[in-house]
C-alpha cells in the first residue's frame, strides 16, 4: 500500500492512540448512527463514510488486529499475513517503513533482511545487526527490534528559516510548526545565509525507539536594499558629490547600528572602498567585523546658475587630463 493510501484509523474515529476499547466503541457508534446509509439515503459521502468507519471499527475493536497496526503501520496486513509479530517490551513504539513497496518482498523474512543491510550502512560503520526466528507457533522479530531500537541512529530533521537582516544581525526568538510540533527557536546574533543551527532532541523520533533526532535550521537572510554581505564583512555604496571627492569631506554613513561621520580623503576616485573597522557584521565569538564603504561619485544633473559657472571656471583652467594616459594604447 503506498504511503500516500494509508489510512489513519484512530483519526477516522476521532480517538487518540491511547483510546481504551470502551473509548473506540463509544466512538464507531456516534459516528455509525451519524452516517448510516437509512439516515443518509442517496449520500454517496456518508456512505462512503460509513464504510471508513466500519473498516476502522474492524481493526482497532480487535485486539490483536490493533497490536499489529500499532506496530506495522501501514503495512499491518503484510505483517499479519506473513505470521510476523510486533516487537516486544515496546508498547506504543511505532514501525514505520513508510515509502517500502511491500509487494517486492516474498515474504516478510525478506523484509527484514532488507532492513537490516539498510540499517547496517546508516552511519554505524556499516554495523550488521542480527535477530532470532523462533519456530512453532508465532515467529518473533523482537530480538531484532531490540537491537535496532538500541542501536539505529534517530533521524534528524532538516528545515529553513528565514530572517530579516535585523533579526539576524541581532538575533531573535521564533516560533516554528515542524512537522506538527510548535519548536520555539532561540537565534543567536550574527547568523549568516547558510549557516546551520543544530537542536538538540528536535527532530523526529526514531520509529523503533523513540527517541528524537536533533533539527538543523538552514538560515535565509532576506535581501536589504542598503547593505549586502562581503564575505564575514558587510558592504554598501555612498554616494558622493564631485567637489567632495576632490576636495575631501566629512559624511554621514549608515552602520547596522546607527549613523557615524567618515572622513573621505582629498583626491579619491569612483568605486574606491572605504573601511570602517569594527561597525560591520556581528560576529559568532564577539566583536564586529567591517563595513567595506563604496564610493560613488555623482554628478549634478540639474545646475544653478552659480554652480554652472563654478563649473566652466574650472574646466577652462584645469590643467589636469585624466585621458592623458590613453594615447599609448594600441592594439
Amino acid at each position: 500500500m503506498p504511503a500516500s493510501d494509508f489510512k489513519d484509523y484512530y483519526q477516522i474515529l476521532g480517538v487518540s492512540k491511547n483510546a481504551t476499547p470502551e473509548e473506540i466503541k463509544q466512538a464507531y457508534r456516534k459516528l455509525a448512527r451519524k452516517y448510516h446509509p437509512d439516515i443518509n439515503p442517496g449520500d454517496q459521502k456518508a456512505e462512503e463514510r460509513f464504510k471508513e468507519i466500519n473498516e476502522a471499527n474492524e481493526v482497532l475493536s480487535d485486539p490483536e488486529k490493533r497490536q499489529k497496526y500499532d506496530a506495522f503501520g501501514q503495512y499491518w496486513q503484510q505483517a499479519a499475513t506473513s505470521g510476523a509479530t510486533p516487537p516486544r517490551g515496546r508498547q506504543g513504539a511505532r514501525v514505520d517503513v513508510g515509502g517500502v513497496d511491500f509487494d517486492q518482498y516474498g515474504n516478510f523474512d525478506d523484509f527484514i533482511n532488507d532492513l537490516l543491510g539498510r540499517f547496517g550502512g546508516a552511519g554505524r560503520g556499516g554495523r550488521t545487526y542480527t535477530y532470532r526466528t523462533y519456530t512453532g507457533g508465532d515467529r518473533d522479530y523482537s530480538d531484532f527490534f531490540e537491537n535496532v531500537a538500541a542501536e539505529a541512529p534517530a533521524p534528524d530533521t532538516e528545515a529553513a528559516i528565514s530572517l530579516t537582516f535585523s533579526e539576524a544581525f541581532h538575533g531573535t526568538q521564533k516560533r516554528l510548526q515542524i512537522d506538527g510540533e510548535t519548536v520555539t527557536v532561540r537565534i543567536p546574533p550574527g547568523a549568516k545565509p547558510g549557516s546551520r543551527l543544530r537542536i538538540k532532541g528536535k527532530g523526529r523520533p526514531s520509529p523503533f525507539s523513540q527517541q528524537r533526532g536533533d533539527l538543523y535550521l538552514t538560515i535565509e537572510v532576506l535581501p536589504h536594499p542598503f547593505f549586502q554581505f562581503e564575505g564575514d564583512n558587510i558592504a554598501c555604496e555612498i554616494p558622493i558629490r564631485p567637489d567632495e571627492a576632490v576636495l575631501g569631506a566629512q559624511v554621514k554613513v549608515p552602520t547596522p547600528d546607527g549613523s557615524v561621520t567618515m572622513k573621505i580623503p582629498a583626491g579619491v576616485r569612483s568605486g574606491q572602498s572605504l573601511r570602517l573597522r569594527g561597525k560591520g557584521w556581528t560576529l559568532p565569538k564577539g566583536g564586529r567585523s567591517d563595513l567595506i564603504v563604496k564610493l560613488q561619485i555623482v554628478s549634478p544633473k540639474d545646475l544653478s546658475t552659480t554652480e554652472r559657472e563654478c563649473y566652466e571656471k574650472i574646466r577652462d583652467s584645469s590643467t589636469f587630463d585624466p585621458r592623458a594616459t590613453l594615447q599609448e594604447v594600441k592594439l
